[in-house]
């Protein structure tokens, strides 16, 4: 692998709000980092259990900043002063319960190099459970068939990318490292949870970014019940979000001129697939509400 420059920075932005054990293996694969160049800035948001914080600030590390807010603010607003707090050239938003394989730093820097234009860097990704173990559920296998693949790396942009991840979000948002001066440019929309990502995705690709997806496996995405897109797609309420930002884009889209691209949000037929997987455990626990939302989107008619 080539040597990055050594004034290229990196900042691996944390928003926390979860498991101890979990955060403490996230950071521990941060410090076992072949290329210890990096400043990891944890974002509390007000998690009741304050050990997590402590056992961080008792590290020592002068790389690693720690900061608690004094009352819970939210998903939407954490992730936002991520980007906020950054300052470096590349930025990672990292996932509290995720893992870094050793090289990720250094794999990222030279993709960097590699790819100077492009503005968002995907690593190869691995699945694992929430006890850290390889996994591969039916969203993930049914992703994989929209994830590019070819024995280098390769570059999505405009309406190809755009097509890409609105058939099927793909992206495992906290593996990705973002040009750090486009990402603090665009930031986060506010109103939206579940849909952030994707939508941060297509504001840069419509902006004019590319995407370069590599297929070195570099980083471990959990996939778990407990996250907040898991437990909102079981109440139906990820859905609902889905279709309002879906007929939005679409609009969009029309407006752009990429039809191929909206036609994909207007079908989003990925999400709607998704939504009636999740029925069955709706008419098991006799939720009402959540049958009727997760009908409505199976069938096209939420957002509209």
């Amino acid at each position: 692998m080539e040597e990055c420059s050594e004034d290229m920075q990196l900042d691996i932005m944390m928003p926390f709000y979860g498991r101890v054990d979990h955060f403490r293996e996230a950071v521990e694969s941060v410090l076992e980092q072949s290329d210890p160049e990096w400043r990891l800035v944890v974002i509390d948001d007000h998690y009741p259990d304050v050990s997590a914080g402590e056992w961080l600030v008792g590290l020592g590390d002068p790389r690693i900043e720690y900061v608690r807010h004094p009352a819970n603010v939210g998903i939407n607003r954490n992730f936002r002063e991520s980007v906020e707090r950054s300052s470096a050239d590349l930025v990672v938003i990292f996932g509290c319960d995720d893992r870094m394989h050793p090289d990720y730093v250094a794999r990222m820097k030279h993709l960097a190099r590699a790819y100077p234009d492009a503005v968002m860097l995907h690593p190869g990704v691995r699945i694992i459970d929430e006890d850290g173990a390889p996994a591969r559920t039916i969203v993930d296998t049914a992703k994989s068939f929209y994830r590019p693949r070819a024995h280098r790396p390769v570059r999505l942009a405009g309406e190809e990318l755009a097509v890409s991840v609105i058939r099927g979000n793909w992206m495992n948002f906290p593996a990705v490292a973002w040009r750090g001066p486009e990402l603090r440019a665009t930031g986060f929309r506010e109103g939206y949870e579940v849909v952030q990502d994707l939508a941060l995705v297509i504001d840069l690709c419509v902006a004019g970014g590319s995407l370069i997806v590599d297929d070195l496996v570099a980083f471990d995405y959990r996939r778990h019940a407990g996250s907040v897109s898991s437990w909102k797609a079981a109440d139906g309420s990820r859905f609902v979000e889905e279709a309002r930002y879906f007929a939005h884009v679409e609009r969009r889209f029309v407006d752009l001129g990429w039809r191929r691209a909206a036609r994909a949000a207007r079908w989003h037929l990925s999400s709607r697939i998704n939504a009636l997987t999740r029925f069955a455990a709706s008419v098991r626990y006799g939720d009402r509400d959540g049958m009727r939302t997760l009908l409505r989107h199976a069938l096209g008619l939420t957002g509209r």
